[in-house]
């Protein structure tokens, strides 16, 4: 009798320690990056789960690179991993929120969301200008998110596939 207690307990802890889980989102995209520094477009994957978001752009069937974005680190493949606001620092511009990569991967507002615009099928823009330091514009729609800054020349695109 004590036996099928434990077993039972043991069957229904593991039935019940899958239920709060998320599942990870994930999509296949045409990944365009392009900073001062780095330069890559190609076809890729993003999967985010609550916790993190990893991206891989391949080129050619090759992995040409592998981004893992967590709550405090960035890490690449090309570089050592490194705070968010030392990433933004090194590869963005040291001005923006330190969510600000994993929020566009998300296609989620970034600034916390100042000067959103939404429309009614869930899209939204965002047009942000910091005279002598940033002018973006950020868009979120069924099939893309364009994120541009022309004052630093920087473009993240990611198009559904």
């Amino acid at each position: 009798m004590k036996k099928r207690v434990v077993l039972a307990l043991t069957i229904l802890g593991l039935l019940t320690a899958c239920v709060g889980l998320k599942p990870k989102k994930e999509e296949s995209a045409f990944i365009v990056l392009k900073t001062p520094t780095i330069r890559y477009a190609d076809m890729g994957f993003i999967s985010a789960s609550p916790s993190d978001v990893k991206v891989e752009i391949y080129g050619a069937g090759q992995p040409l690179i592998k981004l893992e974005i967590g709550g405090l680190n960035i890490c690449m493949s090309k570089f050592k991993c490194m705070d968010k606001m030392a990433f933004n620092e090194k590869i963005l511009n040291k001005d923006y929120d330190k969510d600000l990569l994993e929020n566009i991967f998300r296609g989620e507002p970034i600034f916390k969301g100042e000067n959103i615009k939404r429309e009614k099928d869930g899209s939204f823009s965002q047009k942000l200008t910091k005279e002598g330091v940033y002018d973006i514009s950020y868009s979120v729609n069924q099939k893309e998110r364009v994120f541009r800054d022309k004052l630093n020349k920087i473009l993240i695109k990611v198009r559904k596939q």
